[in-house]
C-alpha cells in the first residue's frame, strides 16, 4: 500500500477549507481512498463550515471567504 498527499476543498456557503489528507493506493478496484481518520477529519470541517465555527474548521487546515467577481 502506497501513501499519496492530496488536498481536498470542502465547501460550504461563503467558505472553503483547504484540507491535507493521505490517499491510500493499492492494488484493487477501490483505490484510491482514505482512511477513516482522514473521512472523519472532512466531515468534522463540514460540519464546522455549516455552523459557522471557523476556529474549528481552522484546526484542520486553512479557511477562505469566497467572494463573487461582477465582470
Amino acid at each position: 500500500m502506497k501513501k499519496k498527499s492530496h488536498t481536498k476543498f470542502i465547501h460550504y456557503g461563503k467558505y472553503v477549507a483547504e484540507v491535507d489528507v493521505e490517499l491510500l493506493e493499492t492494488e484493487d478496484e477501490w483505490s484510491p481512498y482514505l482512511s477513516v481518520d482522514d473521512a472523519n477529519k472532512l466531515d468534522d470541517v463540514h460540519k464546522a463550515l455549516q455552523r459557522g465555527d471557523l476556529k474549528t474548521a481552522t484546526r484542520y487546515g486553512r479557511v477562505f471567504t469566497l467572494t463573487p467577481v461582477s465582470v
